[in-house]
Formats: C-alpha cells, structure tokens, sequence
C-alpha cells in the first residue's frame, strides 16, 4: 500500500495523494517547488522525497533474485500446526496470506491514537506559532471535537482542513 502524503507551501495545500502523484505535481510547479513541506498523512511527520523519481534498478546476476525474506522463529501449538499442514500452500503461504488479510482490515479501520499523534505532529509543525494551537492540542488529546474545530476555526484553510482531517478518526462519531 502507499504512502499518502500532502504538501503545502507556507500555508498553501498544494496537493494530497501517492508518492508519485504528489512528485508529479511537485515537478510541475518548477523551481516553484523548492520550499515545499511534505507531510506523511499516516504519521504527520514531515517527508522528503527524490523528485528526479524512482531509483533505477541494478542488473540483476544469476541465481535466486533477492525477495526481501528474512527468516524468524513463530511459537505456535500444536493444534495451529496441524492445521497449517492441512492448508494449501503450506504454512508459510497460509501465514503470509492472513498477515496480508489482517493488514488490509486494520487498514479500513483508522487507529484513534495514531490519528492524534498524526494530527499532533502535523499540528506541531504547521500551526505551532497559532492562535489555539496549545488549547486545541489539549482538545485533541482529549477527544473533544467541538473545541478541537472552534480553536482551529481561524488558522489558514489548507492547514486548518488537513489538521481536521488527520484528526477526525481520533474524535470518532464525535468528529465533525
């Protein structure tokens, strides 16, 4: 899955969306792009990306090519065992397949911690020198939506919207 990430330059929201999207419309803006801020919208912490774009690939030499796979120890019981014997593909397979099905589900479902600590690191650096920017933190950590929106009512539009967004899932049927 990638990454989403939005940029701003100053107070300006430039664009929000892929790695390859946000490089595309960062390249289109010129030297214009040179005091770009990019943010990474799962974590709110500032990014750099390699606007020439995407490594080139060494050749490849003979034999295996190299998967990334890094051999651990999983502790399961006997009864898991016998029945990822009884899987087709094998253990290893069945496991990689429920990993990859545990990850696409926790993907649907925003995590309340991880969007105040989002919003908290974005906040920090975009709206740090704002009005309400300590009260609507404290409002953040608090869960409480209605102070949250009305402290960021008069900070800049990209900065203030964007804030709300990475914070929404923090609020939960709260959030506005």
């Amino acid at each position: 899955m990638d990454r989403t990430l939005t940029a701003f330059a100053g107070d300006l929201w430039i664009a929000t969306g892929d790695e390859g999207e946000v490089r595309a419309a960062l390249r289109a803006m010129g030297d214009d792009a040179q005091n770009i801020l990019l943010f990474d919208d799962a974590t709110g912490r500032q990014v750099d990306i390699d606007l020439r774009g995407p490594a080139v690939e060494e050749a490849r030499g003979r034999g295996r090519p190299k998967l990334g796979v890094q051999p651990r120890e999983v502790t399961l019981l006997p009864r898991h065992w016998e029945w990822l014997a009884t899987q087709p593909g094998g253990a290893s397979a069945t496991i990689r397949r429920l990993v990859e099905d545990a990850r696409k589900a926790s993907a649907l479902m925003p995590d309340p911690r991880a969007a105040m600590d989002a919003a908290y690191h974005f906040m920090t650096a975009m709206a740090g020198d704002r009005p309400g920017y300590e009260a609507a933190i404290r409002a953040l950590f608090a869960k409480e939506a209605a102070p949250f929106t009305a402290l960021s009512e008069g900070w800049p539009s990209g900065i203030r919207d964007h804030a709300r967004a990475l914070a929404a899932p923090a609020f939960g049927d709260a959030a506005q």
